[in-house]
């Protein structure tokens, strides 16, 4: 390794990184977040925009204690899976909302397949051996890599621009328009580009529905004000329509509702009479597609914390009489005894912080007959497989969904059984 000026470290010699050097280094494997591990003098150094196996010269971004965070501003040797990035913002320095520009559509598969695995071994507990069986491989979704997003969330500097944000930064760059953004969101006169500014506000919210509604809203002081288009829009998945504030939860990319609830079906099998918990439960996706497989007779219960949440479950499973909709956080709901077992099956959709200990042992108390996990991140997944099968579970399948392409998230669907006899 050679230091900023060329000059070469003495023999055992050690030094420390500083803030903004530049070292040439050869990257390792992929991380979680988006990064490569590299390291430098015996230190560890996450490096973005960087691919395994390059060599490439890092600028220093952050020191922390036992690590160090870097960009990569010059590739000496390039990997074969890296290409141009297609928007001129998805580099070091500038918006920090694509982790994966550089690669190619393939080897981002790889990439979060990776991950994915790494976790399962790492945090999850679980030997290679297992992790194979379970065929883990990340698959795209319809639609290509770029044009997909039907939510954006724009932030506003102090001049009144609306950006997005650089990369662990509150920082705003003004962009011209967002390569990942649905065309009708593109097309909308926000960005600075337009002449457009934003004076009072902290951020803009943009939607693009499946429904086709198109709608713009200012925020300020946390709470959204409509600036164009319908306050409330229809999204369109799992055979039904489904009414919900602009502003309200759903997934972002236009094919991952349908493609995460054909997952858990498939994965369930649900069966006609059987009783169903859908926790964490949104506006009641998968509340509504268990319903079509269980049949009218079949017991199904919704939690859910976020009050537009319960307010768009209940508004959109009135025709579903059977479908009971609890306003509670889940932890609270299972250990305060709101919910009771024993139920068939359970659906499993919690934030990125994952479902937890406390939730996972009162699953498992209930006695269902399979569990089908919706996972956006592979950590707090893997922290909860690991949980699952310290109560004797195991994991018995995985499928892995690309619902963010250019970006490092991966989405997964897990399915959870309980052991034999």
């Amino acid at each position: 390794m050679t230091g900023p000026t060329g000059d070469v470290p003495g023999a055992g010699e050690r030094r420390g990184l500083e803030e903004a050097e530049r070292v040439e280094l050869t990257v390792g494997a992929v991380a979680p977040g988006g990064h490569c591990v590299a390291r430098v003098d015996g230190q560890v150094v996450f490096v973005r925009h960087a691919l395994p196996g390059e060599r490439v010269v890092a600028e220093i971004t952050e020191l922390h204690k036992g690590f160090a965070r870097a960009d990569a501003v010059e590739i000496l040797e390039a990997s074969p899976d890296r290409v141009e990035q297609p928007c001129p913002w998805a580099k070091p320095g500038r918006c920090g909302g694509c982790d994966l520009q550089h690669v190619t559509p393939a080897a981002q598969l790889d990439w979060k397949t990776a991950v994915v695995r790494e976790q399962l071994l790492r945090l999850g507990g679980l030997t290679e051996a297992e992790v194979d069986a379970l065929g883990v491989a990340v698959e795209a979704l319809p639609g290509g890599p770029l044009g997909w997003r039907s939510r954006v969330r724009y932030a506003v500097d102090a001049a009144g621009r609306a950006g997005l944000l650089k990369h662990r930064s509150h920082e705003v760059v003004p962009i011209d328009w967002c390569r990942i953004a649905r065309p009708a969101i593109r097309e909308l006169p926000v960005l600075t580009p337009s002449g457009a500014r934003w004076p009072d506000a902290e951020a803009v919210e943009t939607v693009a529905s499946t429904g086709g509604d198109v709608s713009v809203a200012a925020v300020t002081d946390g709470v959204a004000t409509g600036v164009s288009g319908p306050q409330t829009v229809r999204e369109v998945a799992a055979g039904r329509e489904w009414t919900l504030p602009a502003a309200g939860f759903w997934q972002v990319h236009p094919a991952a509702a349908d493609t995460l609830v054909g997952a858990v079906l498939d994965l369930l099998d649900p069966r006609p009479g059987e009783s169903a918990w859908d926790l964490y439960g949104g506006a009641g996706l998968f509340a509504a597609a268990l319903a079509g497989r269980v049949g009218p007779q079949a017991r199904i219960t919704l939690v859910e914390s976020s009050a537009p949440g319960v307010a768009a479950a209940r508004e959109n499973l009135a025709d579903l009489p059977r479908v009971e909709v609890v306003a509670a956080r889940v932890e609270t709901a299972l250990a305060r005894r709101r919910i009771t077992g024993p139920v068939d099956l359970v659906v499993l959709d919690p934030p990125r912080s994952g479902a937890g200990a406390p939730v996972v042992r009162d699953v498992v108390a209930a006695g269902p007959r399979a569990v089908a996990y919706v996972a956006c991140d592979p950590a707090a997944f893997a922290r909860d497989v690991r949980t699952f099968t310290g109560l004797g579970w195991r994991l018995a399948g995985l499928r892995g969904y690309d619902l963010f392409p250019m970006t490092q998230h991966v989405e997964c669907v897990g399915l959870f059984l309980p052991p034999a006899g």
